[in-house]
């Protein structure tokens, strides 16, 4: 049964267990430098025994994704159209636009907008195979212009596989883990090495790109998946299955509601016991429930808003449009009743790869504007260095940089 509690008493349960990324670090630390140092020879026999490979390369021929969408049904098929077209319409409004402007006399600055190389996506083949983080990953970086664009899956499942196919995606690779992080931030003769590799995965997935951040660029290190939502009144059903539509992703998942209301609080509570019992994945997501979950009594909505802000969950629901201006940090925001975390995770067009573990305070979700780089412009005439000449010549002096001022005065000799 998920606990119910009063707000003074949340403060443990949204203070986050830390999570054990020593451990893993330790763990994947020698993989990493092996793939480094043996190339393809070590990541091919971490995958044979971390993944069951069987082919006698991690790269997946392009033949062999074609077979496996064939073999997808005609409403997976239209699903994937569905969800990828809107995840473009929407990664389309997220590019940086290149600019260009005069700044004054003889001063032209902007910038330019440039894709990166080569990205790689990881996506995940554990509980369950996840086609849509291919589409969410892959998807933004078509529309960023990335030219080169790879996924790694240590499960040959014909949903990732087809998908690949039908997004145009041919560079996959079927390796998993540490090893699969390595080998595209080093490159190896068979993978490609990535400027930024981006996607969840397991605790040893978190550590290797949290060790390899800054060697390669990553999106970010996440954790457990997590939900919260405020509502002061609703449906108890649409809220229960909320909660264990995000509990159900994993053990260490966790699903959080805060409300005013004492009665609705007791309604969902008993919804999230009807619903556990006819839920397939119940195993699961009763153990996220009893363990990581609550709801949570709080005095009024704006003390719901300062805690969820405290919180920064990854995906926030939210019933009540006009606590919008309050939420300061958050991954993703669903607003009103019909606005499921589900429809998001899928088809309605924001990305579902989102920070966890409270770094929603410092970014939010993977956007096609990670794909590229802004790079700043600046053209200076005559009149325009030498108007600012003083200010130039006096900073590079005061910090010692006696060839920084001089580059300018030879410039403006008489």
């Amino acid at each position: 049964m998920i606990r119910i509690i009063e707000s003074k008493s949340a403060g443990r349960l949204l203070a986050r267990r830390a999570a054990r990324l020593s451990e893993a670090e330790a763990t994947v630390r020698p993989i990493l430098e092996d793939v480094r140092n043996r190339g393809d020879k070590a990541l091919l026999e971490y995958a044979r025994k971390f993944d069951n490979l069987q082919r006698k390369s991690v790269r997946v021929n392009a033949s062999e994704l074609e077979a496996a969408s064939t073999r997808l049904r005609p409403e997976f098929r239209s699903a994937v159209e569905t969800a990828s077209a809107n995840v473009r319409r929407y990664a389309e409004k997220q590019l940086p636009r290149e600019y260009a402007a005069s700044f004054g006399p003889g001063l032209k600055l902007g910038h330019v907008v440039r894709p990166l190389d080569t990205v790689a996506a990881y996506i995940p083949g554990g509980r369950y195979p996840l086609p849509s983080t291919l589409i969410m990953t892959a998807v933004p970086a078509q529309v960023a212009g990335v030219p080169n664009i790879c996924a790694a899956c240590p499960k040959p499942v014909d949903e990732v596989f087809g998908t690949a196919h039908l997004l145009g995606v041919n560079q996959i690779f079927q390796m998993g883990g540490a090893q699969a992080i390595a080998a595209f931030a080093f490159g190896t003769k068979t993978v490609p090495r990535a400027d930024r590799i981006v996607g969840p995965g397991n605790i040893y997935v978190a550590a290797a790109k949290k060790l390899l951040a800054g060697e390669v660029g990553i999106d970010f290190v996440a954790g457990p998946t997590e939900i919260l939502i405020i509502a002061a009144e609703g449906d108890p059903k649409f809220l229960a299955a909320d909660m264990l539509a995000q509990a159900e992703h994993d053990t260490d998942a966790s699903a959080i509601l805060l409300t005013t209301s004492k009665r609705l609080a007791t309604h969902v509570a008993k919804q999230i016991e009807n619903q556990l019992a006819v839920l397939t994945t119940a195993p699961v997501a009763r153990k996220a429930i009893e363990r990581n979950s609550a709801i949570i009594i709080v005095r009024s909505l704006d003390e719901a808003a300062e805690l969820s802000n405290t919180f920064a969950p990854e995906h926030l629901a939210i019933h009540h449009e006009e606590l919008i201006p309050k939420i300061r940090h958050a991954g993703s925001i669903f607003v009103g009743a019909f606005s499921p975390e589900a429809a998001g995770d899928y088809a309605s067009g924001p990305n579902h790869v989102l920070p966890t573990g409270g770094a929603a305070r410092l970014r939010a979700g993977l956007s096609a504007a990670d794909y590229v780089k802004v790079i700043s412009v600046q053209q200076l005439d005559r009149r325009a260095l030498k108007r600012i000449a003083p200010a130039v010549t006096t900073l590079a002096r005061a910090e010692g940089l006696e060839a920084h001022a001089r580059s300018v005065e030879v410039r403006l000799a008489d």
